[in-house]
């Protein structure tokens, strides 16, 4: 299962959340909090993640801005569903659930991993076929659709109590 940690836990730098399975770091997260953008620490590799043209991207930190290796769209916005390609293997990823955001992950119509949420802590569980960059991407991706998730609900909230009081 691989989990986020707080910012500056487990001996990361402040501003730096570690990716944390069976109580190790595996990787190290600095996501920018006023765009969907991050920096990850995988082994020895340093990977870019963000959003560009309406799709979740990754590529090696030393690439042009313009390589993709990992990428996620939206396919649909109703049903929560996304096509993602991780280095030309094709992943699917649907909602399990639309109240809770939580998906699964499907290569070649099995599923590979499973998102969860209770609260605030959303772990990842993965078989070991995606290998733990591909995690990494997908448990980031994740933090971006809770964050994005969080805000809708935050800003819709007063509007629906204003107007429950008319």
């Amino acid at each position: 299962m691989l989990e986020l940690g707080e910012a500056g836990s487990h001996g990361c730098p402040r501003g730096d959340a570690p990716v944390v399975r069976d109580g190790a770091v595996v990787a190290v997260l600095r996501a920018a909090s006023w765009r969907q953008a991050a920096t990850a620490v995988v082994g020895d590799r340093e990977w870019r993640f963000g959003r560009r043209a309406g799709e979740f991207v990754g590529r090696w930190a030393t690439e042009p801005e313009d390589a993709v290796r990992l990428r996620a769209l939206r396919t649909s916005f109703w049903k929560n569903t996304w096509a993602a390609e991780l280095e030309g293997r094709p992943v699917e990823i649907a909602a399990v659930s639309m109240w809770q955001s939580t998906h699964r992950i499907l290569s070649g119509g099995r599923q590979v991993a499973e998102s969860g949420s209770t609260g605030g802590w959303s772990p990842l569980s993965a078989d070991d076929s995606p290998p733990l960059h591909q995690q990494v991407f997908l448990r980031w991706m994740e933090l971006v659709l809770h964050r994005r998730d969080t805000a809708a609900i935050d800003a819709a909230t007063p509007v629906a109590v204003i107007g429950g009081n008319s």
